[in-house]
């Protein structure tokens, strides 16, 4: 139903800022709720924010509230992850996900489709 793609990692010093885009594909983007999650070399993966599909809710992990922000531009299909002051605890693969059932939810079984995953390194 839906493909996404995730573009603008790199790699930034410490206290840098990167946008993350997850560009979706279809007709349909506007009622999907969005996630971004992320995953480190060893660690679990873990939620990072998502977005309603109104964008009217958002939701962070609490290490990121008030660096990251989670916004969406449906009429380019796009949502963005804007983060700010990173540090290199933030290292990760970073994936966006979507899901037109459970709403906005930190719970990533519930998201049905993901992207391949873009790579963020924070530097020392």
């Amino acid at each position: 139903q839906v493909q996404l793609v995730e573009s603008g990692g790199r790699l930034v010093q410490a206290g840098g800022s990167l946008r993350l885009s997850c560009a979706a594909s279809g007709r349909t983007f506007s009622s999907y709720a969005m996630g971004w999650f992320r995953q480190a070399p060893g660690k679990e993966r873990e939620f990072v924010a998502a977005i309603s599909w109104s964008s009217g809710n958002t939701y962070y992990k609490d290490s990121v509230k008030g660096r990251f922000t989670i916004s969406r531009d449906n009429a380019k299909n796009t949502v963005y992850l804007e983060m700010n002051s990173l540090k290199p605890e933030d290292t990760a693969v970073y994936h966006c996900a979507a899901n037109d059932k459970y709403g906005t939810t930190w719970y990533a079984n519930f998201y049905d489709y993901w992207g391949q995953g873009t790579q963020v390194t924070v530097s020392s």
